[in-house]
Order: structure tokens, then C-alpha cells, then sequence
């Protein structure tokens, strides 16, 4: 339990990391959570700063997921020997994966350096998943770049992309018979059902037709001293 527990709250620290906040300070002094759609994430970064800030962004918090899920997990091996997870029915590993995994993206959607309030959560998840299983993350992956080019909406990729995954996993153990532990099959469930619920707003915005579609990947001309005159 001690070495679980160590590994679960170095996985928060690692997902709590706010990039987009702190890449936002660096280059134009301001937090990102008062400008664009106000989310702190990679896209509102791509949006107002361009693509050179927005791609640290991706690039961090992808790499957040993916160094909890893929060895952050395995410190529980040096902490103790043979560390045995909560459930009988889950094979250590991929328990200890997944849960390193999931507790980073709930550190980058509630992070403790930013006042609880941080971004969606779609890349580092892909990260964490992708330490866990890459090959459902590749195939997730393309269906997101197809839906974000043909629509031009990346709150929509994304979506249909939390949506796909779990069934990209069910196809690969049921269908192709792929040794996927059952414990990835029910978190990878989890993730997507949060990412889902955690753009509940982008879904109003896309029924209601005001959603921002992605324009170019140069940065956002005026926002600064337009939301500077609004405020």
C-alpha cells in the first residue's frame, strides 16, 4: 500500500503540472485562463499564441500521461518487492499503469499549482494511454486528425476520439485477440466518459453552431488588448 500510495500522489504532482499556465506567463505574461475559450489546455494555446507555444503545451502534457502510466508505475517495484493490486482480478502492472495513468490526467484537470482549475485532459490521456496500450492510441489518433481537418473542430475530434477509444480497445482483444487486460478495457471507459463530460460546454457550443473552429496555427491577432478593454 506504502508503495502504491507513492506512486499515485507522484503521478498527481507530474499530471498537476500546468503548462499551458505556465507557457502563457513565459511568452506573453498573462494567464490563459482569462483569454480565448479560457480553457487550459493545449488548443486555446494553439489558438492565442501560436503554434510554437502550442505544441510545448501538447508535447508536455501528453508526456505528463505517458511518464505516469509507463514508469512513474514501475517506482512501486523498487519501493517493495512485488507490490500486489487492490483486486484480485487485475494483473499488477497494468493495475498499477492505469492508475498512475488516470490519477495524471485528474491532476492536469484539477491541478494543485494552478488552484484546482486546469484544462480537459485529452492529451494527457492520450499520453497515459499510450503507455499502456499504443497501438488503440494510434488508431484513436488518426480518427481525431481525420475529424479535426475534415471539421476544423478539435473539441469534436476529441470527443469522437474519447467515444472510439474504448471501442478500439474492445475490437482489439475481442475481435483481433489481443492479450488486453479486462482492467484496460473499464478504465479506458472511465477516461473517455471524462473527457466527455469535462466538454460538456464545447457541446453546447457545437449544437448551438458557436463553437471557434481552428483557423490557422498563427497566433490570435488583438485578443490581448481586446479582452484587456472588456475587462
Amino acid at each position: 500500500m506504502l508503495a502504491l500510495g507513492v506512486v499515485i500522489l507522484l503521478s498527481y504532482l507530474v499530471g498537476s503540472i500546468p503548462s499551458s499556465i505556465w507557457v502563457g506567463k513565459v511568452v506573453k505574461g498573462v494567464d490563459i485562463r482569462d483569454h480565448g475559450s479560457g480553457n487550459a489546455g493545449a488548443t486555446n494555446t494553439f489558438r492565442l499564441l501560436g503554434w510554437q507555444p502550442g505544441t510545448a503545451v501538447l508535447l508536455i502534457d501528453f508526456f505528463k500521461g505517458f511518464a505516469s502510466s509507463y514508469w512513474i508505475s514501475q517506482l512501486a517495484y523498487y519501493i517493495a518487492s512485488g507490490p500486489v493490486a487492490l483486486f484480485s482480478f487485475w494483473d499488477v502492472d497494468p493495475f498499477l499503469r492505469i492508475v498512475c495513468g488516470v490519477i495524471a490526467v485528474v491532476g492536469h484537470m484539477f491541478p494543485l499549482y494552478a488552484n484546482f482549475d486546469g484544462g480537459k485532459g485529452m492529451a494527457t490521456a492520450a499520453g497515459m494511454l499510450c503507455g499502456i496500450e499504443p497501438v488503440s492510441v494510434a488508431i484513436t489518433a488518426g480518427v481525431f486528425l481525420i475529424v479535426m481537418v475534415t471539421s476544423r473542430y478539435v473539441s469534436l475530434a476529441s470527443l469522437v476520439a474519447a467515444f472510439i477509444y474504448p471501442l478500439m480497445l474492445v475490437a482489439l482483444r475481442y475481435v483481433f485477440g489481443w492479450p488486453i487486460d479486462g482492467s484496460i478495457l473499464i478504465f479506458g471507459a472511465i477516461v473517455g466518459i471524462g473527457i466527455i463530460i469535462k466538454h460538456r460546454g464545447n457541446i453546447k457550443r457545437l449544437l448551438n453552431g458557436t463553437e471557434n473552429k481552428v483557423g490557422s496555427f498563427k497566433p490570435a491577432v488583438g485578443w490581448l488588448n481586446k479582452d484587456k478593454k472588456s475587462n
